[in-house]
Parts: structure tokens; sequence; C-alpha cells
């Protein structure tokens, strides 16, 4: 178990990193503005679950092997950058089909497709994996047991936090885009700047590595 001292630190180290807006947020405002409420909560889930995958894999020693291969963590960078690139031209190119998505009521994109686009941005999330491997180990104990338990605690209040901020983010750019669909033009234009928006945080990702 982590000593309540680390966990108390963790806790308030990782509540300052999610609650300022990073490009992880901006990939889900823009899937708020793109496709709605729904598809933007359900992307927080889905990153989320992908990003759960990515500390699993740290904590059985993934995280050590790319922190010591530099091939290999710039092989997931790209995949990430790549994918949302794809996700933000698919956006774009769409943009013009919101007005009649809202009309009928239904949704854009199935619920299990943006769940399945998501996990795979949260899976080859860079900057998770190296948060993970280098930060996690700072605030374990060795001499309180098993090591990757104690990332898996540590790993997973980070994601609890990340899930309600990100949600509140998801809301708040959901709301704004029912004042857009009031208008075709505005309509088409904020479908156009969520796509535009993924794809840039596509372009920061291949040329820093951030994402959340």
């Amino acid at each position: 178990m982590v000593p309540m001292s680390n966990l108390l630190a963790f806790l308030a180290a990782a509540t300052v990193l999610i609650i300022v807006p990073g490009p992880g947020v901006l990939f889900t405002i823009g899937r708020a503005l793109t496709l709605g409420r729904r598809a933007a909560l359900l992307s927080v889930i889905g990153h989320c679950m992908g990003v759960f995958v990515a500390l699993l894999l740290v904590a059985v020693g993934l995280g050590t092997l790319l922190m010591a291969s530099a091939l290999a963590l710039t092989v997931i960078k790209f995949a990430g950058a790549l994918y949302l690139m794809y996700i933000g031209v698919q956006a774009i190119r769409e943009r013009k089909t919101l007005l009649d998505a809202l009309g009928a009521k239904v949704d854009l994109v199935p619920d299990a497709k943006v769940l399945r686009q998501s996990v795979i941005v949260g899976v080859t999330n860079p900057k998770a994996i190296i948060f993970f491997a280098a930060i996690l180990p700072h605030f374990a104990d060795p001499a309180a047991g098993s090591l990757p338990l104690q990332f898996l605690i540590l790993g997973s209040i980070f994601l609890a936090i990340a899930v309600v901020s990100d949600s509140a983010w998801a809301l708040l750019a959901s709301s704004a885009r029912s004042w857009f669909a009031r208008s075709p033009r505005r309509l088409e234009a904020v479908g156009g700047a969520g796509g535009m928006m993924i794809v840039g945080l596509g372009a920061s990702v291949a040329l820093s590595g951030s994402t959340d």
C-alpha cells in the first residue's frame, strides 16, 4: 500500500497537472464541438480506458523499456499523432453533415466508434507513458510492498481525477456547441474548428510528444 504521506503528495501534484488545460483537454473539447456532449463524454471514458492500458504496461515494465529506447517511444508518439490527425481530418470533411445529425437527434458517429477511437488515442499517449514511468516511482515506497500495485493505485487516482476534470470540460464545450447549432453556418464552422483543433493536437504530439 502507498504510504499516506506519499499518497497526499501525489494527489496534490496530479490535481495541479490535470486541472490546467492541456492537449488532452483540447482533444475532449474538439470532440465536444464536433460531435456533441454524448460523444465528448464517451471520448473522456475511452481516453481514460486507453491510458489505463498504458498504466498496466508501465506497471509490468514497459515503461522502463520505453524510457530506455528512443525508437520505441518515437513509434508510440508518431502513431498517436497520425491517428489524431486522421480523426481531425474526418471531422473537417464531415462538418457539413452536423446540422442533419442534430435535426435527426442522432449521433454523427456511432458510440462504439467514438469509444474505440478514444481508446486508441489513450493507448498511444506518449506523455502518459512517460508520466507513469518517470513520475509514479517517486511517490512509491519499495518498503511498503509491491511496486506494481502501488503504481496501479497511484495511476488509478490520477485517472479518476482526469475523468472528473475532462468531463467538466466536455460539458462546458458541448453547451457552447448548442449556441452554434442555432445557425447552419455557425455549426459548420464549429465542426471545422473542432476538427482543426484535433489535427493541431496531432501536430503538437508529433513535434513535442505532449498529450494528456
